[in-house]
């Protein structure tokens, strides 16, 4: 037996690390442009930042306290208790933070599962099976028996967190009108794939894990292009002389050679939106991110409204005229 489960521990402890210390950088102390949402219910940045941190910490003591509980003799009555609650934070934190910022931490509430599951079962269980295994004593089976629940769950958890830390570059699905129903579709989604993996390791027929996962993977997608919050444009005949106060008052604050937003002191992807030539040749990243995800102004800090992302809309389907 190995005296200590080295690699293993360690790709835990410092992912979650690495994670915790982006989300803080990032979420917390860009609170005012990523965290909080103005549109939403007024909750001021220290309250956001405390709130995000109270769903870490809540997230592991129902997940840790399902599990010890007479319910973890059912894994599967678990991981749909566990899927549930995942769910019900997903709709709640929506209604507080910017879209963004509840994708986020509820893959930080699984992520911190995944590595609370190796720090305070996996590895202390492993030390004892093999203090007991050196001392020529039988190891107590309920250490192996909770040390490989937590394991299957980690490893069904894998692919939804994985997407979650990837959906940044995917503003469709945390821009429709109803992100968390996105997230829950997209999680099952991973969670079948998963199955399929492990049927596949197994040798084991997988072509019903296969067909339900294609099912989800097919409900995922079809969901995301009815309902991803499209200001449908209304066709009017809109000229850049009409679009352009739009971008002054929106855009040029971040998006100009001398930005006005005191937290970037250069554009944002050296992306500027101040002159025509500037911003007609950029109008379908415009229309994405503006019109159909409605994710830019960043945390809508300019209080964008919805007829004026239509009359964007309406621009850049003509062509982005002149």
């Amino acid at each position: 037996m190995p005296a200590d489960l080295h690699w293993f521990k360690y790709e835990a402890y410092f992912t979650w690390l690495s994670g915790f210390s982006l989300l803080a950088l990032v979420y917390y102390v860009g609170a005012a442009g990523f965290l909080v949402d103005p549109a939403k219910p007024a909750l001021g940045i220290p309250a956001a930042i405390l709130t995000g941190l109270a769903a870490l910490v809540l997230g592991w003591l129902v997940y840790d306290g399902l599990c010890r509980s007479p319910l973890g003799r059912d894994n599967r009555l678990v991981g749909v208790l566990w899927f549930a609650f995942l769910v019900a934070a997903a709709a709640l934190l929506d209604r507080v933070f910017a879209a963004r910022a509840a994708y986020l931490h509820i893959g930080a509430m699984i992520g911190t599962v995944m590595v609370g599951n190796v720090f305070f079962v996996i590895i202390p269980n492993q030390r004892k099976v093999v203090a007991d295994l050196v001392a020529g004593q039988v190891p107590d089976p309920a250490l192996g028996k909770a040390a490989k629940q937590r394991s299957l769950h980690n490893n069904y958890m894998t692919l939804p967190v994985l997407f979650i830390m990837l959906s940044h570059h995917y503003p469709m699905t945390y821009g429709a009108q109803r992100p968390w129903l996105v997230l829950a579709l997209l999680g099952l989604t991973g969670v079948a794939v998963r199955h399929v993996f492990n049927l596949r390791h197994r040798h084991a027929d997988t072509r019903g894990a296969m067909a339900l996962a294609a099912a989800l993977a097919l409900a995922s997608v079809s969901y995301v292009s009815l309902e991803k919050g499209v200001a449908a444009p209304g066709r009017e005949k809109v000229t850049w002389a009409e679009v352009q106060p739009l971008l002054a008052r929106h855009c040029t604050g971040c998006h100009s050679p001398h930005p006005t937003n005191p937290a970037f002191p250069a554009p944002p992807l050296g992306l500027l939106l101040d002159s025509y030539d500037h911003a007609a040749p950029l109008a379908p990243r415009i229309r994405k991110v503006a019109v159909d995800a409605q994710i830019m102004p960043l945390g809508n800090l300019t209080r964008m409204t919805a007829p004026e992302r239509a009359k964007l809309g309406d621009w850049i389907a003509a062509g982005a005229p002149k």
